[in-house]
């Protein structure tokens, strides 16, 4: 079952987060021990989260492991590649329709299956019509009427985007409601930034005495120039997998086709993946500064060398003194 963070999730979101610990407390490095694992999975928008998630939770359900994967994202694109380019109704929208209908949300109307993965979305407002943080906190509460903490999966799943900071996004770091961090990244700078963050949030919140690390990181569209491989190294992180950019995967992809079958070509790399999201323990990671990020790269690629010239002022009036009138108050003498 679910575990109790999930269980009081309502009286979670609302709570401060814990006194600060000792900042050498040890993260758990043992085998994950409780009989649901709950992984969110973070990367900046538009690297494949979505992609390996669908073909990741496709492959757990083919080895046997009862799977949910929850799109935490606003698009509510997470399972669209897993229906076929179909859309999900989301948690959010459902919910919405059924109270103005004065009607209950069930689960049938939210939760949809494929090859024995279960899937869903919680959605979020349109542009400029809310919060998208505050979404998924809503989404998560409706899911704990449906009886969330109930359900008894091997994993579940969670799809965040990793480039947004408001604080639903960072939900199940900041409250415990995972065990485990996975991140997604690429070879390019932004991707590795994202990275970074997440890593910084994990790292964060441990000195409030939270449990959550990470457990590695899924490098996609993977050219072998090497820097995110040199980043894990760096960050302390194992790669779980490193997904080729190839232009098979690049097509199939973009028909909504599955590839992580374990008959497919591809087939044994989402295989080992699985395996390693299975075992991997959460781990510290050690964030990089912002100078560590870009020696990565080269400087023609990052412009590093480039050397900052203060402004001064006149730059910004023309002249070398400005004249600023006192706001001083003088009376008149009576």
């Amino acid at each position: 079952m679910i575990d109790n963070g999930l269980h009081q999730l309502h009286r979670n979101v609302r709570e401060e987060a814990a006194t600060p610990s000792d900042d050498t407390a040890a993260v758990h490095t043992g085998p994950v021990t409780k009989e649901t694992q709950i992984i969110a999975i973070y990367g900046k928008g538009g690297i494949g989260k979505s992609f390996t998630l669908a073909n990741l939770s496709y492959m757990m359900a083919q080895q046997g492991k009862k799977v949910l994967l929850i799109g935490c994202d606003p698009k509510s694109d997470t399972t669209s590649l897993l229906f076929g380019g179909k859309a999900c109704p989301t948690i959010i929208e459902t919910s919405s329709r059924k109270k103005l209908a004065g009607e209950a949300v069930s689960i049938s109307d939210v939760c949809f299956k494929r090859d024995g993965v279960y899937a869903m979305e919680l959605g979020g407002p349109e542009v400029g019509r809310g919060c998208g943080g505050r979404g998924i906190i809503h989404g998560f509460e409706t899911l704990e009427k449906l009886g969330f903490h109930e359900w008894g999966f091997d994993f579940v799943l969670l799809d965040f985007l990793g480039d947004v900071v408001c604080g639903g996004f960072g939900l199940p770091i900041a409250r415990d409601m995972c065990q485990k961090v996975i991140v997604v990244g690429s070879n390019d700078l932004q991707s590795l930034y994202v990275a970074n963050n997440v890593c910084s949030a994990v790292e964060y919140f441990r000195k409030l005495g939270g449990n959550v690390g990470v457990a590695g990181m899924v490098i996609n569209k993977d050219d072998g120039t090497g820097e995110a491989q040199a980043f894990a190294n760096n960050a302390g992180i194992p790669v779980l997998a490193s997904i080729p950019a190839h232009d098979d995967i690049r097509r199939k992809s973009a028909s909504y086709e599955i590839i992580g079958k374990p008959d497919g070509e591809w087939g044994s790399l989402f295989a080992e993946l699985a395996q390693n999201v299975a075992d991997a323990p959460p781990v510290r990671p050690r964030p990089q500064s912002q100078d560590q990020l870009l020696s990565l790269f080269s400087a023609e690629v990052t412009g590093r060398d480039f050397v900052m010239e203060p402004a001064t002022l006149f730059d910004m009036v023309g002249r070398e003194d400005l004249s600023k009138p006192s706001l001083e108050v003088v009376y008149d003498s009576v």
